[in-house]
């Protein structure tokens, strides 16, 4: 309250009309064992002192070079063209909102616009929205799509789906009344006899590719029994990976959804992602968030138009399809600057550097004592998991070399808790590659012998 612009005359009037005496009036459901009497702030900085502290808390931070970083999981250092932050760091585009109405930005249509048609193409779907939240959240609005179209109240994950998606999807099934039924396996991809007995009354079947652990499903074989149970499939796709692998729409997949913080995005500890989906015209009407579509008028001019779906569909409370109701623009025009920019055959390019650049650094490290495959003869594509003996003193030692390793997976999965999954993408150089392996070389043994 001391920070809003109003005299002692204004809070008294406010108070006033809703009845409370007192500011603290206002905070009598609050337990007074959890209510602070004042906050034991520092004394204010010039703003020389203010940067200077700033610098020193910064300098706190561990950084890795993106080189010398081999831990993906679901967010990944990729080279960023310069173009995209040319393009998105117009003014025009930088501090412009979500357009509400078709009048409002013609401009900012068409880059939906042409985001849609970008991720329709790289999906072989036939429509997509104009984007989402993160990956999590199309993962969740996809299950939500099934659930409404076909009134089934069970949602089946099949195998390893990146562990915090399973969490906002089942904080979604809690919310909207849809029961998360989770086939666990011992084996590192999924099978359709792994969902034996798991589908009836289902709505969808979810699975990752590549899953979690990295390596590659059998995609079509889990959409044909998903349909075979009258369910949807929906496939959760690496972006990049499609350069290389089957893209959804081509294995029978009915939505495809994932994160798309590699098309020209980079890190930024944790954000803000951006979640891309996309599906047939028989579940258009589904679909959460923004469709822009094009349009002509009288004199045959091309124009951009929200369409099919109301601005804000919670304002239809529980007869809404989704809650969703903006997008991350900006972070889908830097995609869509990233795949113009590319193309198909740069896109194709980056893929297959990062597939043989990861199955180099795990032949490598299969060659070092007390390193093994955790899935031997699984297929992967830039992300793999392997056994380590003293996993936690490997990591260590190549931090201190200013390396950062594997991801350790045990933090999910008690089975695995030595094993980590290693990553390489584009940005992995054999320098980098030689380094990794050397750091991990007994002393006295000559790399690559």
């Amino acid at each position: 309250m001391p920070y809003l612009v109003h005299s002692d005359e204004d809070r008294q009037a406010m108070l006033a009309a809703i009845g409370a005496a007192t500011l603290d009036d206002l905070l009598r459901d609050i337990p007074s064992s959890l209510r602070l009497p004042h906050l034991a702030l520092p004394d204010g900085l010039s703003e020389s002192e203010a940067l200077a502290d700033v610098r020193h808390l910064a300098g706190r931070n561990l950084m890795f070079e993106d080189r010398f970083t081999f831990r993906g999981g679901g967010v990944y250092r990729r080279f960023i063209p310069a173009a995209v932050d040319a393009v998105i760091s117009k003014p025009e585009f930088y501090t412009a909102y979500t357009p509400y109405q078709a009048e409002a930005s013609q401009g900012w249509l068409q880059a939906m616009f042409e985001f849609q048609t970008l991720i329709a193409e790289l999906t072989g779907m036939e429509v997509a929205n104009s984007s989402l939240y993160d990956g999590a959240t199309a993962v969740a609005e996809a299950a939500m799509m099934a659930v409404v179209h076909t009134g089934r109240k069970r949602v089946v994950v099949a195998g390893h789906l990146h562990p915090e998606y399973v969490e906002v999807l089942r904080c979604y099934g809690e919310g909207r009344g849809f029961e998360m039924f989770h086939v666990k396996h011992s084996g590192g991809v999924s099978g359709p006899d792994d969902l034996a007995g798991e589908l009836d009354q289902a709505a969808a079947v979810i699975f990752q590719q590549p899953n979690f652990l990295g390596l590659v499903e059998d995609a079509e074989a889990l959409c044909a029994v998903a349909h075979d149970a009258g369910a949807l499939a929906i496939a959760c796709v690496d972006p990049i990976s499609l350069g290389l692998l089957k893209p959804p729409g081509a294995y029978g997949a009915d939505i495809a959804v994932g994160e798309g913080q590699q098309l020209g995005l980079a890190p930024s500890f944790g954000g803000p992602h951006l979640g891309f989906i996309a599906t047939h015209p028989e579940l258009v009407r589904r679909l959460p968030g923004r469709l822009v579509g094009e349009a002509h008028d009288e004199q045959g001019r091309r124009g951009f138009v929200l369409t099919l779906t109301a601005r804000e569909q919670h304002i239809r409370r529980e007869k809404a399809t989704s809650n969703i109701c903006t997008n991350h623009a900006l972070c889908a025009l830097a995609a869509s600057v990233y795949l113009t920019y590319l193309g198909s055959d740069g896109l194709r390019q980056i893929a297959e550097v990062s597939f043989r650049r990861a199955h180099h650094l795990a032949e490598r490290l299969q060659e070092l004592e007390g390193f093994e495959p955790a899935f031997p003869g699984a297929p992967f594509f830039n992300e793999f998991p392997l056994r380590v003996r003293d996993l936690d003193g490997v990591l260590r030692r190549l931090q201190d070399r200013g390396i950062l390793g594997g991801l350790p997976l045990g933090r999910w999965y008690p089975e695995l808790a030595d094993v980590a999954s290693f990553c390489c993408t584009e940005l992995n150089d054999p320098a980098a590659i030689d380094a990794l392996v050397e750091a991990l070389t007994p002393a006295g043994t000559r790399v690559g012998a």
